[in-house]
């Protein structure tokens, strides 16, 4: 896992890279936004949606809600970007639709749209 930080508009964030799934489940993803406050100071993550387990994405799972609240209580902020074409899913597209409207999570096809995403919501 490598670890870049970017200061962008007063926004600090951490760009995640990682030839591995980071997030596999509830803990996991706790144990990656504490490490990265830690190591960068910041509460706003870009990540990969290839480091983002597929469970993730089935909602019946209950594990993106878990995690998102989570993220809620120790006021992270997280933008997923990557692929979304192949969901078809009605739910998930619609949690994706909701949280891009909001101010705390977001999916977005590019890295530089994450990015973007956290630094104008803040």
């Amino acid at each position: 896992m490598n670890i870049e930080h970017l200061k962008d508009n007063g926004t600090d964030i951490a760009v995640i890279s990682s030839e591995e799934e980071l997030i596999v489940d509830t803990q996991s993803a706790l144990d990656l936004a504490m490490t990265v406050k830690y190591e960068t100071g910041a509460a706003n993550i870009v990540i990969s949606k290839s480091a983002v387990c597929e469970k993730f994405f089935v909602l019946s799972s209950g594990m993106a809600g878990e995690i998102l609240q989570k993220f809620i209580n120790y006021h992270v902020r997280i933008a997923i970007y990557g692929d979304y074409s192949q969901y078809t899913s009605k739910p998930l597209k619609d949690f994706i639709y909701e949280s891009n409207n909001g101010s705390d999570f977001f999916f977005v096809p590019t890295k530089e749209e994450a990015i973007q995403k956290l630094t104008e919501t803040q």
